[in-house]
């Protein structure tokens, strides 16, 4: 996309369209649920706007500093699930500053496209919502920023295994892994390195609710 009104403009089309019709002009295969392709719908997305970073450490559109996040709603526009950020340093975590940090890089300007999420709908028949654009307001940066220093200061620590998703107001902290054997090292209780398994930050669905309830009046 050569700029962030061409983008929006090509998201705001996208809406009201089916994940059937959406697929089709892809042609792409909607599988029969997500059970097994949890991804899919935000890969459809990204195939049909043509985002470029894939599964790099980069906003979807590098080139105009913008992340894409899909959030499946019910039926009275709640969301379904907490929305991923990205994975989390569990290593080499001395020099990491807020500023400098993933979790902000990733969220401060994010084209939010929200889905249909009802499972009673049948996965062909979704449709995609309205797009819009957010920033974090200097409140929401406050407390993205909070809950993001308390749970690295607990990983430098060596605590990381004793932080729970309970934990952050807006921010939480959870494995992220394809299955348990998946591990990764991370710095133990006594500064020796252990195995875990990765972890990710999610936005909860308080906070996305919030800016959903707002953006369209709820």
């Amino acid at each position: 996309m050569s700029d962030l009104r061409t983008l929006f403009n090509a998201a705001s089309d996208l809406a009201g369209l089916s994940f059937a019709e959406l697929a089709a002009r892809h042609g792409l295969a909607v599988p029969a649920d997500l059970r097994r392709h949890k991804g899919w719908v935000g890969q459809l997305l990204e195939t049909a706007l043509g985002a470029s970073a894939g599964s790099q450490a980069l906003q979807d559109f590098p080139e105009l500093g913008v992340e894409l996040k899909t959030i499946p709603l019910d039926a009275n526009g709640k969301p379904l699930e907490t929305t991923f950020v990205c994975t989390v340093p569990l290593l080499d975590t001395s020099g990491v500053n807020w500023q400098a940090s993933n979790v902000r890089n990733k969220l401060q300007c994010v084209l939010w496209i929200p889905i249909d999420g009802r499972r009673e709908v049948p996965l062909a028949e979704r449709s995609v919502g309205t797009a819009f654009l957010w920033q974090p307001s200097a409140d929401e940066e406050a407390q993205l920023r909070h809950d993001w220093q308390e749970h690295m200061d607990k990983i430098a620590m060596g605590q990381v295994e004793s932080i729970t998703a309970h934990q952050g107001e807006v921010l939480q902290l959870r494995p992220k892994a394809a299955n348990s054997r998946v591990l990764t090292d991370a710095i133990g209780p006594n500064g020796e390195k252990i195995q875990t398994l990765p972890r990710g930050f999610y936005l909860k669905t308080s906070f996305t609710g919030a800016i959903i309830r707002k953006t369209f009046n709820l």
